[in-house]
């Protein structure tokens, strides 16, 4: 059976466990061996996080070849011009 952790990514953090640099990887959050992440969102970014210990649903999640439909959102300080966009 397949196990899946739902994470909410804080800004800051590495979307692996093993920590690099001074910043804290998903280890220090998720105590629980044998997960990986289906996809990944930069250390400066933050939010919804899929984990998952079963390696064939971290496949058809994550690899470019199923072609997962995904949206993100993004907040940014004043109006950004055309060549920023």
């Amino acid at each position: 059976m397949s196990r899946v952790i739902l994470f909410n990514k804080p800004y800051g953090v590495l979307s692996r466990f093993t920590s690099e640099q001074g910043r804290l990887g998903l280890a220090e959050y998720i105590g629980l061996p044998g997960f990986y992440a289906a996809g990944r969102l930069d250390a400066d970014s933050e939010g919804l996080l899929v984990l998952t210990d079963d390696g064939r649903l971290q496949d058809r999640l994550a690899h470019p070849r199923f072609a997962k439909g995904k949206t993100y959102l993004a907040q940014v300080e004043g109006e950004p011009g055309d060549d920023a966009l």
